[in-house]
């Protein structure tokens, strides 16, 4: 079992910046991909992210070029940079340990127009 906790979101304005940061708990951390996925308001939850277990990573189209995603296998943790934020970023954001199918309960990330 692993345990997924988000953190880092925040209210901030058109073109700013947030890094929002996925904490985990248990040994199989770095036996999972981890992907950084997103809900916003009526609409289904989508991917943004993911980066594997050596660290190749694959990235939305809508947020290719302003949001990098990494790791840090010996924190246990995984992170989501996102720059040039718009309106349409807003969303609950969650990640999840791919290969346990884990997910942490969230962030809200809003995005002032």
């Amino acid at each position: 079992q692993v345990q997924l906790v988000e953190s880092g979101g925040g209210l901030v304005q058109v073109g700013g910046s947030l890094r929002l940061s996925c904490a985990a708990s248990g040994n199989t951390f770095r036996a999972n991909a981890i992907g950084w996925y997103r809900q916003a308001p009526g609409k289904e939850r989508e991917l943004v992210a993911v980066i594997n277990s050596g660290g190749g990573t694959n990235y939305a189209t809508s947020v290719k070029g302003r949001f990098t995603i990494s790791r840090d296998n010996a924190r246990n943790t995984a992170y989501l940079q996102m720059n040039s934020l718009r309106p349409e970023d807003t969303a609950v954001y969650y990640c999840c340990a791919l290969n346990s199918n884990y997910w942490g309960q969230g962030t809200q990330v809003t995005v002032s127009s």
